[in-house]
């Protein structure tokens, strides 16, 4: 099993960066990951929440389903995923001296040729982690978002 951490510092408060992130549509503005990424239940956000979207895994073109598992405003937001292989991926937030401090714990079970690869495929997820949420830091803090 992957098991990969990171935090960031934005200097953003903390209901404007929960806005951003606690929303899988917001995904492509700050993800290469995603390149579009729709809502596909009804209501608000909250636990339970679907989107459906198109992804990049490894150059190749996926489409995704993400679950909103845990959902807590302006503290914690969680989802999940199947595809390519089952992950989850929580942020918490926390209110720090010019910002929000965002925590992600990312865990994923890669089986079949994943597996063999799991220690190449650790390092290449923990790097992509840091490059996004430090593209998100630029963005948030210029505005963009």
């Amino acid at each position: 099993m992957l098991k990969i951490e990171s935090t960031t510092v934005i200097n953003r408060p903390i209901e404007e960066v929960f806005a951003v992130l606690s929303n899988a549509e917001n995904n492509p503005k700050w993800s290469s990951a995603f390149l579009e990424v729709n809502k596909t239940s009804e209501g608000p956000l909250n636990v339970g929440t679907t989107w459906r979207g198109v992804g990049k895994f490894l150059g190749r073109r996926i489409e995704v389903e993400l679950e909103e598992t845990e959902y807590e405003p302006n503290q914690k937001s969680a989802q999940k995923s199947t595809v390519p292989f089952p992950v989850n991926q929580q942020m918490t937030f926390d209110i720090v001296d010019g910002g929000t401090r965002v925590n992600v714990k990312f865990k994923a079970d890669p089986g079949g040729f994943f597996k063999l690869a799991e220690p190449l495929l650790a390092s290449m997820v923990k790097r992509n982690i840091e490059g996004e949420l430090a593209n998100l830091k630029d963005l948030m803090e210029a505005h963009a978002l």
